[in-house]
């Protein structure tokens, strides 16, 4: 019993950690161009497209979860102009479920 409760316990973290790995390589691969490692949009392609600083607890409270995960999944369109591809195709729901996690993270 103590070896079943003891491979579960491991299995879990072992699940954990990759979990936070995956969510960590799609921000790196999908959405770290734009909006830095950090969230704060100082890149060349997130001052190009004025992306918000992610950090900023105002911009935090004022996206709620469904509307970030929407726009992940359908991507921002600026007077007709794409300003954030769509990601709905390239991530599961839970993937996008993990970034916007991960997004309220960078909250100072």
């Amino acid at each position: 019993m103590k070896k079943l409760i003891l491979i579960t316990a491991t299995l879990l973290v072992a699940a954990t950690v990759s979990l936070r790995a995956d969510v960590t390589e799609n921000w790196k691969k999908n959405c770290a161009s734009c909006h830095g490692n950090d969230g704060k949009g100082n890149t060349k392609a997130g001052k190009k497209a004025k992306v918000k600083d992610m950090t900023e607890a105002k911009y935090q409270e004022a996206l709620t979860d469904e509307k970030m995960a929407k726009q992940i999944k359908e991507g921002m369109k600026e007077d007709g102009k794409e300003i954030m591809k769509p990601f709905g195709d390239k991530l599961t729901d839970d993937e996008i479920k993990a970034l916007v996690a991960y997004v309220r993270k960078f909250k100072s």
